[in-house]
């Protein structure tokens, strides 16, 4: 009886086996769930990347003739069927001409509409037809968390059209500008990010932009596992300003400040925006806020120094300048001085940018 169950026992273990094997999966059709999203947003998302070159013109010792000279190239990516391409001001900076070539291999010349070198970021425009336009899909960069996954596409090196997958490994981080004024809120990722990948986009599991590469961490100058990228919920409010009025419509206040101002606060002993002066016929003018004057001696006597608007601290310039682009010209703000050792307010309404 033993051996009677031990054979069918071997039976149906071979026929198990045998049918096992049978019906394994090839590699072509088998795929995990994440390769397939990864798939699927590339397809996506490809379609709206363009490569950007751009070049100078240098005239040469030996001759009179200007050449074209490469300068350097990078990444963009479409923002709408209008033709608006939208990168990095890096990526143009300095450019006499700019190209843009399409994932179909079209390459046009591109025409500069904006830029907000604070942010890091252009607006080019090509003339292409409507059918070859593939328009990004803006997210929100304020859904973000640390884990989620992230995916980059860019030209690396001068290689086309290549992704990278990685997460995001922080947010909230500050960097550097062209400008050197802060760019707050950034995202870090590990997403591999190198020359090339600037004004590329990052994307959502859903294939949704939801930052613009802008810089990577490394002594190397290639990829070490830290990559920035400028969040979406800061592209869709500068963009359309640079599309419209070719710079950034940040309000003034009407005053002007102290040029050199960390020497002075140190001098002085004091946090705050410096006021040096304010601009004639604006509020800060009619309702009594003071610049520096001179006293006796020719000494200098401080006036009104700026230390909250909207009761948000300025402690600095890059304060200051962080809460002014948060508001439109028109709107009216709570202003507070110290002045004397004593605290001033002001209601002050914001001024369109003089040009």
């Amino acid at each position: 009886m033993r051996q009677t169950f031990v054979l069918i026992l071997g039976v149906i273990l071979s026929t198990l086996t045998a049918g096992a094997l049978g019906q394994a999966q090839s590699y072509e059709d088998f795929s995990t769930n994440d390769e397939r999203n990864n798939i699927e947003v590339f397809n996506r998302a490809s379609p709206s990347v363009v490569n950007i070159t751009n070049s100078r013109l240098v005239r040469s010792f030996y001759s009179l003739n200007p050449q074209e000279v490469p300068q350097g190239s990078g990444t963009g990516f479409i923002w709408n069927d209008d033709g608006y391409i939208v990168t990095n001001f890096h990526v143009v900076q300095q450019a006499d001409r700019v190209m843009v070539t399409l994932q179909n291999g079209t390459t046009y010349d591109a025409r500069p509409i904006g830029v907000d070198p604070d942010k890091d970021l252009a607006v080019v425009k090509i003339d292409a037809p409507e059918e070859e336009l593939v328009p990004i899909t803006p997210g929100d960069s304020g859904l973000l968390e640390v884990g989620r996954k992230v995916i980059a596409i860019g030209n690396p090196f001068g290689l086309d059209t290549t992704m990278t997958v990685g997460v995001v490994s922080a947010l909230g981080r500050e960097i550097d500008s062209v400008s050197q004024r802060k760019i707050r809120d950034v995202i870090q990722t590990d997403a591999a990010i190198n020359p090339g990948n600037s004004g590329g986009p990052l994307l959502n599991s859903l294939g949704e932009l939801v930052g613009v590469n802008t810089a990577i961490y490394s002594p190397s100058g290639a990829s070490s596992g830290i990559g920035f990228a400028i969040p979406v919920n800061t592209v869709k409010r500068i963009v359309p300003e640079l599309i419209q009025y070719g710079r950034v419509q940040t309000p003034i206040l009407g005053i002007t400040r102290l040029p050199q101002p960390e020497y002075y606060r140190r001098l002085w002993g004091i946090d705050g925006v410096i006021v040096l002066d304010t601009v004639e016929g604006t509020d800060p003018d009619q309702l009594g806020m003071r610049g520096l004057t001179r006293v006796e001696r020719g000494r200098i006597r401080l006036g009104d120094v700026i230390v909250a608007i909207e009761d948000q601290p300025v402690r600095n310039e890059e304060d200051y300048a962080d809460i002014i682009e948060q508001y439109e010209p028109g709107d009216v703000v709570s202003v507070k001085t110290m002045r004397d050792n004593r605290l001033l307010e002001y209601e002050i309404e914001l001024q369109a940018p003089r040009r």
